[in-house]
């Protein structure tokens, strides 16, 4: 599940949103290497210890001010590209270091001013381990999935080069694939010098020319295969399998907004309940009585996408309407434990509270896809693959990979 999640963002990496298309000559290219200090915040109790996060990135990207694409036109000229990073955490024996590849977008806001944002994978070479390395619940994986958010500002331009300042945030974790998941929230400052790999420097586009504005509805279908683990008792990796339908309309080739209704199955909580564990037993016993169907998840969803040719960043939020199962799934993961003395374990399990309604009613899924048409050209069908992770809330639920294809009506202006 992990290499193909890295392969879907490497084979994304080359044909970042569509520059291997043909382009107006005019598309300039650059380089920015990026020098970041901050700190990681405490994951958990007795968190190691930790000197100042230190990390040095290297950006290549496109300005794509004279991009003939419409999601150019349609999103101010952004700039876009691929992040190689490497991070060390300030304490090397117990939090290590990380490598990471994100693709990212980067917006301008106001005149110098501009948001930058990239999702994409970390590889750590320091994880928890239950005996050498305790306290380190961040991070129990060597790949995890990594999120970076900055705010750059323009400090001064000189030749072919545009230096910058920026203060940003970083998230890295597994996808609920193995617990302990906290991950590392870090919060940072950055210096960077933007090289433009040809003469022009100005930030003017080209091509003001604005497009008629376009509706086009469209009708699609996913099948998704995920991975999760249910607690860190039951911490061994199991399939949760995802089906899911909606419609919505693509306005102006770039925005993509619909709704619809998704069927998710857990083996987790298939397994717990044929195996008769202890809250079936003690507390539900009824669960047992159609275990497949409580084993599974209804709800519906509303969904956000840009189209950036053949990439989509997708945000998808959603209304459980049946998951029973979770009040199980939330004693056990939010509960603890202890030796009493005596050299017994005691488990305390988790309370359901309103904070434990919430998270039982709010989905959310948020991911990178790839179009095998490029979305510009407006093709009547289209397949794709992406790599998304589904969460309770905010929460990581399972990481999962995507197959589906969309079908388009005909355009209106």
């Amino acid at each position: 599940m992990k290499l193909i999640i890295a392969a879907i963002c490497l084979g994304i990496a080359p044909l970042l949103f569509g520059q291997t298309e043909q382009q107006n000559v005019n598309t300039s290219s650059y380089f920015s290497p990026e020098i970041v200090l901050g700190f990681t915040t405490e994951a958990n109790s007795n968190f190691p210890e930790r000197g100042l996060q230190s990390g040095i990135f290297f950006n290549f990207g496109w300005h794509n001010k004279s991009n003939e694409k419409e999601w150019s036109k349609q999103l101010n000229y952004p700039k876009t590209g691929l992040s190689f990073g490497f991070t060390d955490y300030g304490n090397s024996e117990k939090l290590g270091q990380s490598f990471s590849l994100m693709p990212f977008a980067e917006f301008k806001i106001f005149k110098r001013w501009n948001l930058h944002s990239g999702i994409g994978i970390s590889y750590m070479n320091t994880k928890y381990d239950e005996v050498k390395n305790p306290y380190n619940q961040a991070i129990t994986t060597h790949l995890n999935w990594s999120f970076r958010a900055f705010m750059y500002y323009d400090l001064f331009k000189v030749d072919k080069l545009n230096w910058k300042i920026g203060l940003g945030y970083n998230h890295s974790s597994n996808g609920h694939t193995r617990l302990p998941n906290q991950g590392f929230n870090s919060f940072l400052a950055s210096v960077s010098a933007e090289l433009s790999l040809k003469n022009d420097m100005s930030d003017e586009p080209l091509d003001r020319t604005k497009s008629p504005k376009t509706i086009q509805r469209y009708f699609s279908s996913r099948f998704d295969v995920g991975q999760n683990v249910l607690s860190e008792i039951f911490n061994d990796k199991k399939e949760v399998y995802s089906v899911a339908f909606s419609a919505g309309k693509i306005i102006n080739k770039t925005f993509k907004f619909g709704a619809g209704l998704y069927y998710r199955f857990y083996e987790h909580y298939y397994d717990y309940i044929k195996n008769e564990e202890e809250l079936i037993v003690s507390d539900y016993p009824e669960l047992g009585n159609h275990p497949l169907l409580n084993a599974s998840n209804i709800g519906v969803f509303v969904s956000s996408e840009l189209l950036l040719g053949h990439i989509g960043f997708e945000f998808d939020i959603g209304f459980n309407i049946h998951k029973p199962f979770y009040k199980i799934d939330w004693k056990l993961n939010q509960g603890y434990s202890f030796e009493n003395g005596q050299g017994e374990t005691v488990v305390v399990l988790g309370k359901l509270d309103d904070y434990y309604k919430l998270k039982k009613t709010v989905s959310s899924r948020l991911g990178l896809k790839y179009y095998f048409i490029n979305n510009n050209n407006q093709p009547k069908h289209n397949v794709f693959v992406g790599a998304h992770i589904n969460a309770n809330l905010g929460q990581a639920d399972f990481t999962a990979i995507t197959f589906g294809y969309v079908y388009r009506l005909e355009q209106k202006q």
